[in-house]
């Protein structure tokens, strides 16, 4: 679906994956995608040859013995990921007075966005709307979804959430993007990060700055409404449309995206609200910027990396590489900790060494093999 189309429609339709359109409408694109195995991909991309949006490699469904380590996961973080999202929800509200549409940077900041959507309704009664949309390294926010937004909620309204923060990246990127569109639209949008958790100091607002297990990141569509990670080809992309997704609908007896969203707000409802301390406050960007920088100084000459892009810290962008890319090497702080027994269990299905570091500043990371 083309935005100018939606723009053209009184009650326009908007995809859902397989949430309700009161948990998010995603301003994407289903379509078609061409399988790219992990080894080629990993070869068109280091190559230069392809960017990764350009590819997507199908995914498959989680056997049983690994959905068993999500649902343990959940048992052991739920209680964890629920108070932050409260934190996360009370620095919302304290610093969007003037409104708040909340905009999950799509897949991983989806299900905390769907979760913030209805912890601000039942807490705050906030009735605030929920888009989930595209953001590339290197290609950035989707410019269309970007026009969309502002053509029908006031730009300082908007709240980017993503799940966590790894190096940076994606919060430097969305920086940038908002800077371009400032001067490509002449309107400016708050270019400010809301997070879970943010290990590399470069979000606006976090809710925490420890690398703790947020158990959807074990899982990927299953977990994230059925779609894939957004994709984007240039060349044969219209103007006009939104990023590109995969709906994987054949999947849809083995969703979890609504029993996560569910349990979650379960483990809300257990929180007393009035022992939520704003740990935003106390949160030293300075030095977690520096432990980051360090940390991938270290890691490069240690292990001969190319670049840092072959590196990802943090629990949540370790189990993305171990997922999505080949990879090299996992790092842990502590081969016993539960809260990396998805990594170990990835690791070896895949025969990724595992190498400890008692030193880690995380609790885990991750090498993309160097083709």
């Amino acid at each position: 679906m083309k935005y100018s189309d939606l723009y053209n429609f009184s009650t326009p339709t908007f995809f859902t994956g397989s949430y309700t359109v009161e948990d998010v409408r995603f301003l994407l694109k289903p379509i078609a995608v061409q399988d790219t195995p992990i080894h080629v991909k990993e070869t068109l991309i280091q190559s230069g040859k392809k960017h990764y949006s350009e590819l997507l490699t199908h995914e498959t469904l989680p056997s049983k013995d690994y959905v068993d380590l999500f649902h343990q996961a959940m048992a052991d973080n739920q209680l964890r990921m629920a108070m932050d999202a409260l934190r996360l929800a009370e620095l919302i509200v304290a610093t969007r007075m003037q409104g708040i549409t909340l905009v999950s940077l799509a897949r991983a900041g989806t299900p905390v966005g769907v979760l913030l959507k209805h912890v601000l309704k039942r807490y705050y009664a906030i009735e605030a709307p929920h888009y989930s949309v595209s953001i590339l390294r290197d290609v950035g926010l989707d410019d269309c979804a970007l026009r969309y937004l502002v053509k029908n909620h006031p730009p300082e309204s908007l709240v980017f959430v993503d799940g966590w923060t790894g190096k940076g990246v994606i919060a430097r990127q969305l920086a940038e993007s908002l800077r371009d569109f400032a001067v490509s639209d002449g309107v400016s949008i708050p270019a400010e990060l809301y997070v879970l958790t943010d290990l590399s100091g470069s979000a606006a607002v976090a809710a925490s700055s420890e690398d703790y297990l947020i158990p959807s990141c074990i899982l990927n569509a299953t977990v994230s409404g059925l779609i894939s990670r957004t994709v984007y080809d240039k060349h044969t992309a219209m103007p006009t449309d939104f990023h590109g997704c995969v709906y994987y609908q054949q999947y849809e007896q083995h969703d979890l995206s609504l029993h996560f969203i569910n349990t979650l707000l379960a483990a809300v409802a257990c929180c007393d609200r009035h022992t939520i301390k704003q740990a935003d406050s106390m949160i030293d960007r300075q030095a977690l910027k520096a432990i980051s920088e360090d940390f991938l100084q270290h890691i490069s000459r240690r292990y001969d990396v190319s670049h840092v892009n072959y590196i990802k810290p943090g629990i949540g962008e370790a189990t993305r590489v171990l997922l999505r890319r080949k990879a090299r090497l996992l790092l842990l702080r502590d081969r016993d900790n539960d809260a990396t027994q998805h990594l170990h269990w990835l690791a070896q299905s895949k025969s990724v060494p595992i190498a400890v570091h008692s030193d880690l500043p995380y609790q885990a990371a991750a090498l993309i093999q160097e083709v």
